[in-house]
């Protein structure tokens, strides 16, 4: 019989074999790949090239990303002199250079989801912070071990806490819309956006949900209407231009998106054509919510204006999707992966320790101090 894409790991470390296990996104619906991740070609590959999507999900990928990398260069780096030295490893300085290299790298694949950074700047503290302790390359590979085990399991607490936020600002029988994917795809269980779909789906509350196809890259067609069909959800999916229609209808009661930063002002960047649905629900009054992890609260961007917007390749708007090429050869193309949405049209954002509201720049200092 063959496995439920949602009985899936969306990223794990493999402890028996080494490196990363995850899903190969670009190839869903239609063929589920389980990949393996080894080198720092393989998990900067994975990252830039959607293998692996979702700011959470990518936080963890490259967590465990850069301790397999961080055990690689200490077993590279053995001393093999005296019979004394044999198994011991590098000294720090030769470690930590090569690991800081690593780290940056990794970094460098993709510039909009602050969780790549957030993630990567934690383990380098507690890689640093190890030292400073005087543990040894060997112990500091162990805590880098847990540290990453640590991060992953917090994603899972913190998707389910913003689930139990989110759904106490719906009730049983909604209309759900929802762009891109924020699911249990974009994370590692539940996913953010539809986190209080997942758990009202457990509860009995019968959310219909309209998927966004997002173009170019097909996230909502591709990964939301997916996952959600197969957890039983009553999903519909729609073209992107069709989302002020189902608003004007009035067969959605509330928005869900995730996000890949939020700015300290509540500018929140997330998947192309985000701004539009945000724009579409202010005019026909429908609450718009941003479900986002305090670790993609970026409180050291002051606006949307500051943050960095990835531009993809034309051949994803060109002929990606297309048995032939749908547009003239030579034809310009602006393919930006993300856009920013005003702080003016989000309700409210939703973190896994609590619902933070305008004015935002106090709201979302105070989220991000507070324990769950």
């Amino acid at each position: 019989m063959s496995r439920n894409i949602m009985e899936y790991e969306t990223v794990e470390l493999d402890e028996q074999e080494g490196g990363i296990l995850i899903i190969d996104q670009t190839k869903l619906p239609g063929k589920t790949e389980i990949i393996r991740l080894r080198t720092a070609q393989e998990i900067w590959d994975a990252i830039y090239l959607l293998k692996v999507r979702g700011a959470p999900a990518i936080g963890v990928t490259a967590a465990f990303g850069i301790y397999v990398l961080a055990r690689e260069i200490a077993e590279t780096g053995k001393l093999s002199g005296d019979e004394k030295d044999a198994g011991k490893f590098a000294d720090w300085e030769v470690f930590y250079e090569k690991f800081t290299e690593q780290k940056n790298y990794l970094d460098s694949a993709r510039p909009t989801a602050v969780n790549l950074s957030w993630a990567l700047n934690r383990m380098d503290g507690v890689c640093r912070s190890a030292h400073e302790e005087g543990k040894t390359v060997e112990e500091i590979l162990e805590i880098l071990h847990e540290e990453a085990c640590r991060i992953k399991e917090e994603d899972i607490q913190v998707c389910r806490a913003i689930g139990e936020y989110g759904l106490s600002l719906v009730k049983p029988g909604d209309g759900i819309l929802t762009h891109c994917n924020a699911g249990q795809l974009a994370t590692c269980k539940y996913g953010t956006a539809t986190a209080p779909i997942y758990l009202g789906q457990e509860r009995g509350y019968g959310f219909r949900v309209f998927a966004d196809e997002t173009r170019p890259l097909l996230q909502g067609a591709r990964l939301t209407a997916y996952e959600l069909h197969s957890a039983g959800v009553d999903v519909t999916l729609i073209c992107d231009n069709m989302s002020a229609m189902v608003m004007k209808n009035g067969w959605v009661n509330a928005v869900f998106v995730g996000c890949d930063r939020v700015a300290a002002n509540g500018d929140a960047a997330n998947k192309i054509g985000t701004s539009v649905v945000a724009a579409v629900a202010k005019r026909y009054g429908v609450p718009f919510y941003v479900c986002a992890p305090t670790s993609t609260i970026d409180l050291a961007t002051p606006t949307g204006a500051e943050i960095k917007i990835e531009q993809r390749p034309s051949e994803e708007v060109t002929e990606m999707w297309y048995k032939e090429r749908m547009a003239p050869e030579g034809v310009k193309v602006f393919n930006p992966a993300f856009d920013v949405t005003d702080n003016e049209l989000i309700t409210a954002i939703v973190t896994e320790n609590g619902i933070a509201r305008a004015p935002f720049g106090e709201s979302l200092r105070e989220m991000c101090g507070r324990g769950r």
